[in-house]
């Protein structure tokens, strides 16, 4: 097997390919919108904190979107609900735009349109995951993954340097404008892909339906440990809340510096997963999680103590690339371990991790920064990264010691 990431899935499924190649599209513009709010919030009020906030407005939309997202994967047609949240993010993003072009922009439209889009966003991910498995087969899950991983870092790469680039030379109007043409690629895309109903005509979409999901994770150690993981890693390691301060205060720099170190980690994800092949041959999966994610803190510590421009972006590039290959194998473990009618709803509760660590570490951040300086923020987040790994090798030993080839739980208990 080799090194390169297996790029088989998008030459043998042509549904497939389109799906990720529209929404890495709408990705792109995305991105361009995350370094445009948070330089024109951080414009207006010169606030970590308030930088911070954008992520607190946005935890409470994107964690129910998600949790409904999930239920509604496995109850409705998956690509008409793709399109719903598509539109609903575009919507966004035009108010977003709008509000830009006043002469005094009002500061709450952005937080309350960052939490609308949120909330779509939420929607849209576990759908998109759950559709995903639809359209490739088993064998070729584990490249599928990959491709993910790799085609979404494409876009967290060009966004934010595209984003310095047109907050520079058009302003932030222009920005906005650009995030919701990429809309229309994904629109398109979406429109290419046969319609998917739910399997063996899905579950009721309701509060019994949601609750379901949760009761699944009783007893699972392995999907428990993917998010008190993930959690781990961005709650306590996720600085990106104080990225405009850094650029512009630290390296005294411009936009062009603030889409850099948003597009590092990126690109460090990137090049991680273009040469990805490996992993398939990987068996102990949890330890590979668990390693990548304390390689994820000892770099944010090396970040937080750079002294000048270029070393920062070297080690936050490798934080970005140690957190692709955590992301690879806890997606694998979550999807191995999930039946196939409950898939859509272990999503979302993924998703609601995905999209909770990260805002409650911006605000964690931010909050640190405003209270003992950016420095001290990024480098006590990184240590309390490495220690969380430490107390879940010692007090998760079963998530430890999960190994790819043994057969997952749920077959296990239908068995007895």
């Amino acid at each position: 097997m080799g090194v390169l990431v297996d790029i088989t899935p998008l030459r043998k499924y042509p549904q497939f390919r389109r799906l990720w190649i529209g929404y890495v599209i709408s990705l792109l513009g995305s991105q361009i919108t995350v370094v445009a709010s948070a330089y024109q919030i951080y414009s207006l009020t010169h606030s970590n904190v308030d930088v911070g906030l954008i992520s607190l407005a946005q935890l409470g939309p994107a964690l129910l979107g998600s949790l409904l997202g999930g239920p509604l994967a496995d109850a409705m047609d998956r690509r008409r609900l793709l399109l719903c949240t598509q539109s609903g993010m575009a919507i966004s993003s035009v108010c977003l735009a709008l509000n830009a072009t006043s002469h005094h922009p009002m500061i709450w439209v952005i937080f309350v349109t960052a939490a609308f889009s949120a909330g779509f966003n939420g929607c849209d991910s576990p759908t998109r995951m759950a559709l995903m498995i639809n359209l490739v087969d088993s064998e070729s899950l584990a490249a599928a993954n990959s491709i993910r991983q790799l085609l979404q870092q494409l876009s967290y790469i060009v966004g934010p340097a595209f984003a310095g680039l047109l907050l520079a030379v058009f302003g932030l109007t222009t920005a906005y404008w650009v995030d919701v043409a990429t809309f229309g690629a994904a629109v398109v895309a979406l429109l290419s892909v046969s319609p998917v109903p739910p399997v063996d005509g899905g579950r009721k979409f309701g509060l019994s339906s949601v609750v379901e999901g949760f009761q699944f994770l009783k007893g699972k150690r392995a999907i428990q440990g993917c998010y008190v993981a993930d959690l781990n890693a961005t709650i306590l390691g996720m600085p990106t809340a104080l990225f405009p301060a850094i650029a512009l205060t630290k390296f005294h720099g411009g936009t062009h510096v603030l889409g850099l170190l948003y597009a590092a980690p990126n690109i460090g994800s990137f090049t991680m997963a273009l040469f990805s092949g490996w992993t398939s041959k990987v068996i102990h999966q949890g330890r590979a999680v668990l390693i990548s994610i304390a390689l994820w803190g000892f770099a944010i510590v090396a970040f937080g103590y750079s002294p000048n421009l270029v070393l920062a972006v070297i080690f936050i590039a490798c934080a970005g690339a140690a957190d692709v290959i955590s992301a690879v194998f806890r997606n694998l473990i979550i999807q191995r371990e999930a039946p196939n009618q409950l898939r859509g709803r272990l999503s979302a509760i993924q998703i609601s991790v995905i999209n909770a660590g990260p805002r409650i570490g911006n605000v964690e951040a931010g909050t640190v920064a405003g209270l003992a300086g950016v420095t001290t923020s990024v480098v006590t987040g990184g240590f309390g990264c490495v220690l969380g790994v430490l107390m879940m090798a010692k007090f998760m030993p079963d998530f430890l010691h999960y190994r790819g080839d043994q057969t997952p739980a749920y077959e296990r208990e239908t068995s007895i």
